[in-house]
C-alpha cells in the first residue's frame, strides 16, 4: 500500500498515512485530485479505479471514505478487507465509531492504524491482538498520567524488560 486517506463527503481530509516518501506539495496535489475523483463517482460504481500507475481502492462507511492506493499487481479484494478490518477496529475501540471520534481522537485513530499496518502491510490480522495492544497502551498512558510526576521524582521505571 502506498497510502491511506480518510475524508468526509464534503472533501475534508480526516486522516492520512503515507507509506512512500513524497514532498508535502505532491501529497496535497494527490489528495486534492483523489478526493475530487472519488467524490465525483456515483454510489453504484465499482470501488476500484485505475489512477496514474496505481490502483485506488475505496469504501464509504457512513460519512467517511476510506481510500487506499496500491500497486498495480496488488489484490484489490485484500485491500478492501484491510479497510474493513480497520473500520471494525475503530468501531470496536470507540463503540460505534463516527466521524467526530476520528476528528477529536485522531491520535488514537493513527495509533490503531499503526498497530494494524506496518509499512503499508498488515502486521497483525487478529482484531483481539490489536485491541489488546491498544488497551495496554491506554493503560500505560493512564498510569503515566496519574503517577508520572511522582514516579519521575522517585526515578522508578514503569516496567522492566528482562
Amino acid at each position: 500500500m502506498q497510502f491511506m486517506l480518510l475524508f468526509s463527503r464534503q472533501g475534508k481530509l480526516r486522516l492520512q498515512k503515507w507509506y512512500v516518501p513524497l514532498c508535502d506539495k505532491e501529497k496535497k496535489k494527490i489528495t486534492r485530485e483523489l478526493v475530487q475523483t472519488v467524490l465525483a463517482r456515483k454510489p453504484k460504481m465499482c470501488s476500484f479505479l485505475e489512477w496514474r500507475d496505481l490502483k485506488i481502492v475505496y469504501k464509504r462507511y457512513a460519512s467517511l471514505y476510506f481510500c487506499c492506493a496500491i500497486e498495480d499487481q496488488d489484490n484489490e479484494l485484500i485491500t478492501l478487507e484491510i479497510i474493513h478490518r480497520y473500520v471494525e477496529l475503530l468501531d470496536k475501540y470507540f463503540g460505534s465509531v463516527c466521524e467526530l471520534d476520528i476528528i477529536f481522537n485522531f491520535e488514537k485513530a493513527y495509533f490503531i492504524l499503526d498497530e494494524f499496518l506496518l509499512g503499508g502491510e498488515a502486521q497483525e490480522t487478529s482484531k483481539k491482538n490489536v485491541l489488546k495492544a491498544i488497551e495496554q497502551a491506554d493503560l500505560l498512558q493512564e498510569v503515566r498520567h496519574m503517577s508520572g510526576p511522582a514516579l519521575a521524582k522517585q526515578n522508578i521505571p514503569l516496567f522492566v524488560t528482562v
